[in-house]
């Protein structure tokens, strides 16, 4: 498969990468696909969602293996369906990769051209309250309890910070998450836009044909 180029929304659970991919998924060109969407498709009771609920239900990073595994099939699938045409369609993805394997794992499949990072570290008790908020509003239960959402926060400082220096320094925008919403937007699209040039899976229209008579 070629590579497809991706954008990653990356940032602490919480951080608000679900609510900024929503948003730029809805742009032309542009495709979200969160790995969380990715695994609450999983049937529960089958033995592949048996095998997820064991990990996710304590705050633990499923298998890497069974992660990207289950990723690829799901990208798989939307390309035979026609939903995603990698030809002309930047993925964002957040949520995936989540530590280096990860990252290199992925390195055969896509292409990333930019890396959104979220950053929330100053307010630590923010990010667990957006979390609870969250899974009342969603009935998601791996967000519901305190001490596994705080387990989450530290599995995320040990194994998927180190991600960020997997990828090319210049390719990753810094962004405050504990602004508004429509802020963290407004400063997302300013570092797409204004290099949509370079990370855009579609060449730039040709220049119009003027007719002249002779």
């Amino acid at each position: 498969m070629e590579k497809i180029k991706a954008i990653l929304l990356f940032g602490a659970p919480g951080s608000g990468k679900g609510t900024q991919g929503k948003m730029l998924g809805i742009l032309p060109g542009f495709h979200h696909l969160a790995c969380g969407a990715v695994f609450r498709s999983i049937d529960l009771n089958s033995e592949v969602g048996k095998v997820f609920l064991k990990y996710s239900s304590k705050g633990e990073l499923v298998p890497d293996g069974f992660t990207i595994r289950l990723w690829r099939e799901y990208i798989d699938k939307l390309i035979h369906t026609g939903a995603l045409q990698p030809e002309n369609t930047v993925l964002v993805l957040d949520g995936i990769p989540r530590n280096i394997h990860q990252a290199k794992m992925l390195d055969q499949y896509i292409e990333v051209v930019k890396l959104i990072c979220l950053r929330a570290v100053h307010d630590r008790a923010e990010m667990v309250r957006r979390l609870k908020s969250r899974a009342l509003k969603e009935n998601r239960l791996d967000d519901a309890n305190e001490k596994t959402i705080l387990h989450r926060l530290e599995v995320y400082d040990s194994e998927s910070r180190p991600v960020l220096a997997h990828y090319p320094h210049e390719r990753r925008v810094d962004v405050d998450a504990l602004q508004s919403p429509i802020e963290v937007a407004h400063d997302i699209l300013s570092a797409i836009l204004g290099r949509l040039h370079e990370i855009h899976a579609v060449p730039p229209l040709p220049p119009p044909v003027v007719v002249t008579k002779s």
